[in-house]
């Protein structure tokens, strides 16, 4: 998804590596917020840390999209 469809208060779906389990991901949850660090730019808040969207980052708008690509990529 590109991010300049995205909106403050949109909620969206990624995939989140666990930091201590490397082969481990899971479909999280999260909204998209303004980056307090980047005045204009937008992040997701996710684990109490902000995140910068990026292009490189798959965020899916519907959970059933994240389900779909996560089986496809990780089954």
């Amino acid at each position: 998804m590109q991010q300049q469809k995205l909106n403050v208060g949109d909620i969206v779906y990624i995939f989140y590596r666990d930091p201590h389990i490397q082969g481990v991901a899971n479909i999280q949850e999260t909204a998209v917020v303004n980056n307090p660090d980047h005045p204009g730019e937008l992040a997701f808040f996710l684990f109490e840390t902000y995140y910068p969207l990026t292009s490189d980052m798959l965020i899916f708008t519907s959970e059933m999209d994240a389900e779909q690509a996560y089986h496809q990529y990780y089954h």
